[in-house]
């Protein structure tokens, strides 16, 4: 049997095809479908089943169309809610998988109340935990994501189910949806996979023998999570659609002037340098990369379409599929801002510094106003003396308190990617911005 993980970096999330002869099934899929048809057919292997760990929080699923497309067997947790048919996954009842495989679900709430991991075994030998947001590498999903009201009583049942995972051979390979940069995990996940012996030896969260202990270390490390996931679980149980290819319409600036006067998301994808040299006013800087999906879906409304900004060479498609993922939809493009400011239509723009010359202006003049918009445990762990905090999604809210408009003030995060897009959120509200854009808070306080 050979478990292959495919990876969404964007999201912190991994989907697994597991395949055995020729045959294969396929855990927690996402909305792009395509790449793991592209992978059977490269394999020659018949997808089976595909199986969901629960009604997911961060992403739009390919599930059911998967199984539509391919003829395989939808399984889903018994109690997901789902309003469009599938195999309902009972605890420990064995589902009959291809060749000798078999499907044990094993009901784990915690991370969502109807929440099921599954154990795929060879013939006897069980094999895999397909964990979702459950068991994940020296951590565990979050209890939080359907309201703070369920979070305590979900916290208890998840110790519960870490507890029964536990109780698996060793050999037992750990597999999980959720990993590193996933805001699904209520603390630092592990990049990849795992055991369950290697969890046993060195997860926190397996040596806490007190589950109000367990609660209170759960709920006390949470950072907040991007707005967008409220629609996910809504939009999975209604039955999702799978995402087409993108169809990018190239746009002139009266396109993107119109679609901001219409109340439309402008989405910039280029890099922070470009965006800092000019942008159009209005727009959202959010660069290319593992995090552009996440902030789009937190930062923009999720019921209006996005126009993106990209330089000549980014890949209009690909972003597309990033926020397609998540429920949103690209309308069109302009390349670059150079047409923009051609028709002689005004660019926002502000200065930059690294890390280092912050240092030099604080010696110089320590009463500097420095706005710090990391995530608040990363501002409670240590903070420039002086320094004034408001996390980047707190300043959709309008101006942080206690900003000064007579001086300048320099945004700092931890590598200079969330200082570049708050300084886009901040545009129009008068200020006289100096981005650090290369290094951070952690530079300067060691």
């Amino acid at each position: 049997m050979e478990v292959i993980g495919v990876r969404t970096a964007s999201l912190g999330d991994a989907t697994y095809l597991v395949i055995s002869g020729d045959h294969a099934i396929i855990v927690d899929p996402q909305r792009d479908i395509g790449r793991f048809e592209e992978m059977l057919a490269a394999r020659a292997v018949t997808l089976t089943h595909v199986l969901e760990t629960h009604m997911h929080n961060d992403y739009i699923s390919g599930g059911r169309d998967l199984a539509k497309t391919t003829g395989a067997e939808l399984v889903l947790p018994a109690g997901s809610g789902a309003g469009f048919a599938f195999v309902p996954a009972f605890h420990r009842e064995v589902i009959a998988g291809p060749g000798v495989m078999t499907i044990e679900p094993l009901h784990t709430p915690g991370h969502t109340p109807a929440h099921t991991c599954y154990v795929i075994s060879s013939g006897d030998e069980p094999k895999a935990l397909f964990s979702g947001g459950s068991l994940l590498v020296g951590a565990a999903g979050r209890s939080d994501l359907l309201g703070d009201e369920f979070a305590h009583q979900l916290a208890v049942l998840q110790y519960g189910s870490l507890q029964r995972l536990a109780a698996l051979a060793d050999e037992t390979g750990v597999y999980p949806t959720h990993g590193e940069g996933s805001f699904c995990t209520a603390s630092g996940a592990g990049r990849t996979t795992s055991t369950i012996g290697a969890e046993k030896a060195e997860n926190p969260l397996l040596s806490i023998s007190n589950v109000e202990d367990f609660v209170d270390n759960q709920l006390s490390g949470l950072v907040p999570y991007p707005s967008y996931y409220q629609y996910m679980g809504g939009i999975n149980r209604r039955g999702p659609t799978a995402l087409a290819e993108p169809n990018i319409l190239e746009l002139g600036p009266g396109e993107v002037a119109g679609h901001l006067d219409a109340g439309g998301s402008v989405l910039d994808g280029r890099d922070r340098d470009a965006f800092a040299a000019g942008h159009v006013p209005g727009s959202v800087g959010i660069e290319l990369g593992d995090s552009f999906a996440p902030w789009a879906g937190w930062l923009l409304d999720f019921h209006s379409s996005v126009v993106l900004i990209l330089g000549p060479d980014d890949d209009a498609s690909a972003a597309a599929v990033e926020l397609g993922r998540i429920g949103l939809t690209a309308a069109g493009v302009m390349r670059g801002v150079e047409g923009w400011a051609g028709q002689g239509r005004p660019l926002a723009s502000y200065r930059t510094a690294s890390s280092a010359e912050l240092a030099t202006q604080l010696e110089i003049e320590p009463s500097t106003q420095v706005l710090d918009v990391r995530d608040p445990l990363e501002w409670k762990s240590g903070h420039l003396a002086g320094s004034l905090h408001a996390y980047v999604p707190d300043l959709l809210g309008g101006q942080p308190t206690g900003i000064s408009r007579d001086a300048p003030v320099w945004v700092i995060c931890r590598t200079g990617n969330r200082a570049s897009i708050a300084a886009g959120l901040l545009d129009g509200m008068e200020l006289d911005l100096v981005v650090v854009t290369k290094g951070g808070v952690p530079d300067l306080i060691g």
